[in-house]
C-alpha cells in the first residue's frame, strides 16, 4: 500500500526548519571554505547610513550572531541619483536599515539579515562562481523533493520563480516562459524564460503569454505567494524574488561601470538588468518611466546602453511550485505577518515572545501582540495586533491593537491609542547625546508630498488634516516648517517633532502631541527644538541606540539566568 503523501504546506514547514536549524549550527562558528557565503555585501544609501550597517554588524560578530570566517562588506552608494530609500513604508527601519529588522525567532534573536542566510543556505554549495542579488525585505520560502537541490550552474542569469495571482503580478517582475513538454507540475523545475516584463497590467501579461492556468495543481498543491492557494482553474503568472547572475556577467557589468564613471541616473537591477534578457527582449521598456521615482535626463539612453550590453545573455528561471514569497516592508505587512495566524508564522514559527520579559500576552480571535527584546511591567498591557520592540513599558502603560513601539521607554502612565506608531532614536548634536521620537499614525502616508505650503491640508496625520494638526500644536505655516526640498512638503520633512535631554522625556512628549490630536486639544510646541524625522536620521547616533539595546539584552539575560537558578 502506497504512503500517504505528505501535503505541501508540512514540506513547506519543514524544509524552513530545516534550514534554520542549520543555519543555527553556523552561528558564531567558523565555517569551511565552499560551505557558506565567501562574501556578504550589504547596500548602503549614504554614508551614514553605511556607518550604521558597519557597527551592528560588528557587534553581531562580536556576540557570535553570524557565522565566522567569512567576509561580510558594507557598500555605499555614490551620491547622486539612486533608487533606495530610508524605509519610509516602515520607519522604525529607516535608522539602522531594512536588513537589520528584528523578527520575534530564534536565540538571539533572528534580524532579516540572519533569515535571509539561513533561508539561502543551500545555494552555495550548488552555485558557480557569481553573485545571487536579494531585497532585504521580502522571505522566500519552498521546498523540494528529497536530495534536490537549486543549482545555480547555467551562464548568464538565473533567477527564482514563484506561482502568483495576477494582481500580485503587477506589482512584481513576471517571467514569459518558453514551451515546457511535462504536462505535470513539479515541485523544481528549470526553464528558459523568453521575456521578462517589470511590474505588467494583466492585459500585458495575457498579451504577451505569462498566463498559465492553475489546472495541473490540486487545491492543496498549489502554494502561491503571500495569499491563500489558488483555487482550481484559476490564473496565474510566475513572479520573481532574487536573481543570480554569473561570474562572467558580472564582470562585463562591472567593466561598463567603469568605462561610464559616475551615474547620474537611476538603474534598477531589476527591471534595467533583468528586462534586457533573454530572446524575446525588446528596447520597448527602456523609453517606460512609470515606475521610476524620479525621471534624469540621461535615463533612456543609459538603459538602451545596458540593453545593448546584456542582450543575447540568457536568463534561466528555477520555478519552485511550491514556495511563497512574503513581503514585509510596510507597516501593516509587518504587523500582519507578526501578530496573526499568518502562514508565514506558522512555516517560521514565529514567537509572539522573544527574548523579552512579559507576563502575559493577549489574544483575541487568533491575534496576538508581539513582544521582541524587551521589558514589560507585569502591570502594562498591550492590545492584540500590536508590536513591541527593544522598549521598556512601565507598569501604568497601556497600548491599543495594532500599535508599533521601536526603541522607546515609557516609564510615566500612558495611554496608546490604536494604530500608534512610536519609534524613538537617539541623536548626535554639538557633541551631546540627544532624543527624539517620531509619532503618528501607522497608516499615514509618509512619502506622499505636496508642492506648495497651501496644499499642506492635503496630508493626513492619524486620520486628521496636518493643517489642523499645526493649529493644535500652535506652529506656523511657513517654508521653515519643512526640511530638504520646498517643492516636496510631506509628513517625513515637517519639522514637529520635539528634542529631548532623556529617553523617557522625548516619549512622553511626542505622545502628548498624538494625544492632542486625538483629543483635538491644545498642546504647545513651540518651545521645544523640532526636527522632521528627515534630520532625526541625519542626526542619529547608531552607538547610543545600539547600546540601549545590549543594555535590555544583558537585563533579559541575567533575569533568564536567575530564573534557571531558581528551577534548578
Amino acid at each position: 500500500m502506497a504512503a500517504a503523501r505528505v501535503s505541501p504546506d508540512i514540506c513547506l514547514r519543514e524544509a524552513t526548519q530545516r534550514k534554520l536549524r542549520m543555519f543555527s549550527e553556523l552561528r558564531g562558528k567558523p565555517v569551511a571554505a565552499g560551505e557558506f557565503w565567501d562574501i556578504v555585501a550589504i547596500t548602503a544609501a549614504d554614508k551614514q547610513q553605511e556607518l550604521a550597517y558597519k557597527q551592528q554588524l560588528s557587534e553581531k560578530l562580536k556576540r557570535k550572531e553570524l557565522p565566522l570566517g567569512v567576509q561580510y562588506h558594507v557598500f555605499v552608494d555614490p551620491v547622486g541619483a539612486k533608487i533606495g530609500g530610508y524605509s519610509q513604508r516602515l520607519p522604525n527601519a529607516s535608522a539602522l536599515g531594512k536588513i537589520f529588522t528584528a523578527l520575534p525567532l530564534g536565540n538571539p534573536i533572528y534580524q532579516m539579515l540572519e533569515l535571509k542566510l539561513a533561508m539561502y543556505i543551500d545555494f552555495p554549495l550548488h552555485m558557480n562562481p557569481g553573485i545571487l542579488v536579494t531585497c532585504a525585505d521580502d522571505i522566500e520560502l519552498y521546498s523540494l523533493g528529497e536530495s534536490e537541490f537549486i543549482r545555480f550552474d547555467k551562464p548568464g542569469f538565473t533567477a527564482l520563480a514563484h506561482p502568483s495571482s495576477l494582481t500580485v503580478g503587477t506589482t512584481h517582475g513576471v517571467f514569459v516562459l518558453e514551451h515546457f513538454d511535462h504536462s505535470e507540475h513539479r515541485d523544481l523545475e528549470y526553464r528558459c524564460c523568453y521575456r521578462f516584463l517589470h511590474k505588467p497590467s494583466i492585459e500585458m501579461m495575457h498579451q504577451c503569454d505569462a498566463v498559465f492556468r492553475a489546472g495541473n495543481f490540486s487545491q492543496q498543491d498549489f502554494a502561491g505567494d503571500n495569499t491563500p492557494s489558488l483555487k482550481l482553474n484559476t490564473e496565474y503568472v510566475y513572479t520573481d524574488s532574487l536573481f543570480y547572475m554569473d561570474h562572467k556577467s558580472a564582470k562585463k557589468l562591472l567593466a561598463f561601470y567603469e568605462k561610464i564613471g559616475t551615474l547620474n541616473c537611476e538603474i534598477d537591477a531589476y527591471g534595467d538588468f533583468l528586462q534586457a534578457l533573454g530572446p524575446g527582449a525588446t528596447m520597448e521598456y527602456t523609453r517606460n518611466t512609470s515606475n521610476v521615482t524620479k525621471e534624469e535626463s540621461e535615463l533612456i539612453d543609459m538603459r538602451q546602453r545596458i540593453f545593448h550590453l546584456l542582450k543575447g545573455t540568457s536568463l534561466n528561471v528555477v520555478v519552485l511550485n511550491n514556495s511563497r514569497f512574503y513581503h514585509i516592508g510596510t507597516t501593516e505587512e509587518y504587523l500582519f505577518h507578526l501578530t496573526s495566524e499568518s502562514s508565514l508564522k506558522s512555516e517560521l514559527g514565529l514567537q509572539f515572545m522573544a527574548s523579552s520579559i512579559f507576563p502575559a500576552i493577549p489574544e483575541c480571535f487568533g491575534r496576538t501582540s508581539c513582544v521582541i527584546q524587551s521589558i514589560l511591567d507585569s502591570g502594562c498591557s498591550v492590545a492584540p495586533g500590536s508590536v513591541v520592540e527593544y522598549s521598556r513599558l512601565g507598569p501604568d502603560v497601556s497600548v491599543g491593537e495594532n500599535c508599533i513601539i521601536s526603541g522607546s521607554c515609557i516609564i510615566t502612565k500612558a495611554v496608546l491609542p490604536a494604530y500608534s506608531f512610536v519609534c524613538s532614536l537617539s541623536l548626535k548634536m554639538n557633541g551631546y547625546i540627544k532624543h527624539s521620537t517620531m509619532a503618528f499614525g501607522v497608516q499615514d502616508n509618509l512619502k506622499k508630498n505636496v508642492k506648495t505650503l497651501s496644499d499642506i491640508k492635503l496630508l493626513q496625520f492619524f486620520g486628521v488634516s496636518f493643517l489642523s494638526c499645526l493649529n493644535i500644536w500652535n506652529l506656523k505655516v511657513t517654508e521653515e516648517l519643512f526640511s530638504g526640498n520646498t517643492t516636496s512638503l510631506s509628513l517625513w520633512t515637517a519639522r514637529i517633532f520635539p528634542v529631548c535631554s532623556s529617553l523617557s522625556d522625548s516619549v512622553t512628549t511626542s505622545l502628548k502631541m498624538l494625544s492632542a490630536v486625538k483629543n483635538k486639544s491644545a498642546f504647545n510646541l513651540n518651545s521645544y527644538q523640532l526636527l522632521s524625522i528627515e534630520e532625526m536620521l541625519g542626526y542619529k547616533d547608531v552607538k547610543d541606540m545600539i547600546a540601549y539595546r545590549e543594555q535590555i539584552f544583558q537585563e533579559i539575560s541575567l533575569k533568564e539566568k536567575q530564573s534557571d537558578l531558581e528551577t534548578f
